[in-house]
């Protein structure tokens, strides 16, 4: 492998090194360091379900992405296994680990409110796979492969026990208001 990629602009190396501190500006980084790592028209493609805000381009989609997972998960940690880069495409294999501590809110295409999984106070550790895309020496794309059961499970949202439908369901009142408000 080349140590200089053209496309990117940096290092295997610098684009590895990119990567990895994405996560860690996930965990407790301010808009100003997504600003350094986020490209202005950068796209996350697993923004689908994530609050509208994190839907746009750039940093600021990105830090409300990271906004949205520290109000939900406390102790949030990405354990970084692997990292490989080829040309201007970076794949981290991680583990995402947590405690939920707030509510789980989903959202539909239209940006409502969609499902809403109360906290449990339990504590997850799921394998993950991140792919980025590199241009001009920042993250320009992003998208990713999840155990989103094995989360699922291990937080006790499935299989739901009827006392936590009971929950999920005044939870989901509970942010339909909160949403509609703002």
């Amino acid at each position: 492998m080349s140590t200089q990629t053209m496309r990117t602009g940096i290092t295997e190396a610098e684009a590895k090194a990119l990567c990895v501190r994405s996560f860690q500006i996930m965990v407790s980084g301010t808009l100003d360091d997504f600003a350094e790592v986020v490209h202005p028209e950068a796209v996350n493609r697993e923004a689908g379900s994530e609050p509208p805000a994190a839907r746009g381009c750039g940093p600021a989609a990105f830090y409300a992405t990271a906004l949205w997972l520290r109000e939900t998960f406390a102790d949030l940690a990405f354990d970084v296994h692997e990292v490989v880069a080829d040309g201007d495409l970076v794949t981290v294999h991680n583990t995402m680990s947590g405690r939920q501590v707030g509510p789980a809110i989903m959202f539909d295409p239209a940006g409502d409110v969609a499902e809403v999984f109360p906290p449990t106070g339990r504590h997850f550790a799921t394998t993950q796979t991140h792919w980025y895309r590199i241009r001009d020496g920042k993250v320009i794309e992003h998208w990713a492969n999840r155990d989103d059961i094995g989360t699922a499970k291990q937080l006790g949202w499935v299989p739901p026990t009827p006392a936590y439908l009971l929950r999920a369901a005044i939870a989901k009142r509970r942010a339909r208001r909160q949403y509609r408000n703002r």
